[in-house]
C-alpha cells in the first residue's frame, strides 16, 4: 500500500527512521524472541477485529470476543455468511456487543466488501495492496488509515498501523513529527532497515507497549 499526500520529504523520513530503528535497536528489537505473525483465513475474525480495536483495551476487552468468534462461529469466514448474520439481526450477539456504533460499522464494513466483490480474506488481501481500494473503504463511517492498516496487518499484508504505541515510541526516539503517513513511511523504513518484516515490527512495537500480559492475537487460523 504506497499511500499518497504524505508530509515531510524523503530525507526527513529518512532520518526519522534511522532514530526510529536505533532506538528500537536498543530497546532489544533485534534481540527479543521472535513471535511469527500468523494470518488469517477467517473473514469474520477479520472484521470483529479490526472494528472493535479502535478505542478499547485489546487484551480485556477485543481478544476475548474474537477468539469467541474463532470458536463459536467457524462458519463465518466470508461476506455472505455475515450478510445471513447480519439480515438474521445477529449482529451484536456475533460481536457481542450491544452499543450500536461498533455494531452499525461492523454492518457498513461488510455491505462495502460485499459491494466491491469481496468474499473471503483472499480478496480482502488482494484489494488492500490497492491504493484506489484503501481510499474507498475509508468512505465507510469509523474507517481510517490507522484501521486499514490494521487490516492489513491481520491478512498478511506486511504494513505498520500507527496507534498510540507507535507515537509515544516515535516521541521517545526523538521523533516530534505526528502525521499518520509521515510516522506509517518513517516505521515502515525502519523496519526496513533493521532487516525485520514490517508487520512483525508492529506486532513487537505493540507487545513493548503492552507488556507484561498476552499480546494482540495472532489469528492464525
Amino acid at each position: 500500500m504506497s499511500r499518497i499526500g504524505a508530509k515531510g520529504s524523503a530525507i526527513e523520513v529518512l532520518l526519522a527512521a534511522r532514530r526510529i530503528a536505533d532506538h528500537a535497536k536498543d530497546e532489544g528489537a533485534l534481540f527479543d524472541e521472535k513471535h511469527p505473525r500468523a494470518t488469517c483465513e477467517h473473514l469474520g475474525a477479520v472484521l470483529a477485529d479490526s472494528v472493535l480495536q479502535a478505542g478499547l483495551k485489546y487484551t480485556t476487552v477485543v481478544r476475548p470476543r474474537v477468539l469467541a468468534i474463532l470458536r463459536t462461529h467457524p462458519t463465518c469466514r466470508t461476506i455472505s455468511s455475515l450478510v445471513s448474520l447480519i439480515q438474521d439481526g445477529e449482529t451484536g450477539a456475533f460481536l457481542n456487543w450491544r452499543h450500536p456504533e461498533k455494531v452499525s460499522r461492523f454492518e457498513a464494513l461488510v455491505i462495502f466488501l460485499k459491494d466491491w466483490g469481496i468474499e473471503e480474506v483472499k480478496d480482502l488481501r488482494t484489494g488492500l495492496i490497492s491504493d484506489e481500494f484503501c481510499e474507498a473503504i475509508q468512505t465507510v463511517n469509523g474507517i481510517g488509515p490507522k484501521t486499514v492498516d490494521y487490516m492489513a496487518c491481520l491478512v498478511g499484508i506486511d504494513s505498520i498501523a500507527v496507534d498510540r504505541h507507535v507515537r509515544t515510541f516515535a516521541k521517545t526516539a526523538g521523533v516530534e513529527h505526528d502525521d499518520y503517513q509521515f510516522l506509517r513511511k518513517s516505521f515502515c523504513c525502519a523496519a526496513d532497515l533493521l532487516s525485520l518484516p514490517r508487520r512483525e515490527f508492529d506486532a513487537w512495537l505493540w507487545r513493548r507497549a503492552a507488556a507484561p500480559g498476552p499480546g494482540q492475537l495472532t489469528l492464525g487460523v
